[in-house]
């Protein structure tokens, strides 16, 4: 059974700060090659941003990047997981309340983030493991 903090990969917790221009975190997005990103107050979750808010929130409806703040646009309502949160559990979370990305808490303080492609990735290797080790069993057998 593996839990989150055993599979939060980067050291560096990305984030944005709440007063910046959706303009500039989408750049930021792009030079991190991230679909989402943390926005912090004062190093405190505050909200979250992702690319479909840049679609709905913004493009769609007819706001500015450049003087938009991500304050006014980011998704506040937000379902966190702990860091002792299994794999499975952290599915779970994301198909009950239809979201692709989990902030990872540990107590109050924002540790990570996880996405589905990171849970479905780190699935994968481990189911692959898992049939590496029978087939070897089997061929010994």
């Amino acid at each position: 059974m593996h839990r989150l903090k055993n599979i939060l990969h980067q050291d560096t917790l990305f984030s944005v700060r709440q007063n910046e221009t959706v303009c500039a975190v989408a750049r930021t997005m792009a030079n991190l090659g991230v679909g989402a990103i943390l926005v912090l107050d004062d190093g405190r979750l505050s909200g979250l941003f992702s690319e479909r808010d840049l679609m709905v929130r913004v493009i769609v409806a007819g706001r500015n990047p450049d003087s938009t703040l991500v304050s006014q646009v980011m998704s506040t309502n937000l379902t966190t997981v702990p860091d002792t949160a299994t794999v499975a559990e952290a599915m779970e979370q994301m198909h009950l309340h239809k979201c692709r990305h989990l902030p990872v808490m540990r107590g109050e303080k924002i540790v990570g983030m996880v996405s589905m492609r990171d849970l479905m990735d780190h699935e994968l290797a481990r189911q692959t493991e898992e049939l590496k080790h029978m087939r070897a069993y089997i061929a010994q057998a």
